[in-house]
């Protein structure tokens, strides 16, 4: 399951076991969204509920950092309690945003929002 909510920044929650469906649903939503954000705009990544994701997710995944990242997104960051469960999205960043992108990855919500707090 996924939910996304507009406010600045962007946001994106990934909870329970998602499928290729569901990654291609969320990609969608940010694509619409991120398309009226102006550049500049920061993505939240919020993992904390995830408890499985398939790898059939992984093309959805790439093609939403291709869309923030044509789209001027200017920082990434992810909230990922355990980083053994990075599930590849620190490679695939390598690869699929700017060097000027700025990522970060939080063990919790807490965390996130302060470095959001600190750097609005």
């Amino acid at each position: 399951m996924f939910k996304i909510s507009l406010d600045q920044p962007q946001n994106c929650v990934y909870s329970g076991h998602v499928s290729p469906e569901e990654t291609n649903q969320c990609v969608e939503a940010i694509r619409t969204l991120v398309a009226d954000a102006k550049p500049g705009f920061r993505l939240l990544v919020d993992l904390t509920d995830l408890q499985a994701m398939e790898v059939g997710c992984a093309p959805h995944i790439r093609s939403l950092m291709d869309t923030c990242n044509q789209n001027g997104v200017s920082q990434v960051i992810r909230v990922i309690p355990n980083p053994r469960l990075d599930i590849g999205f620190q490679i695939m960043s390598h690869f699929h945003y700017g060097g000027d992108v700025h990522i970060v990855t939080c063990e919790n919500m807490a965390e996130a929002r302060d470095l959001l707090g600190r750097e609005s």
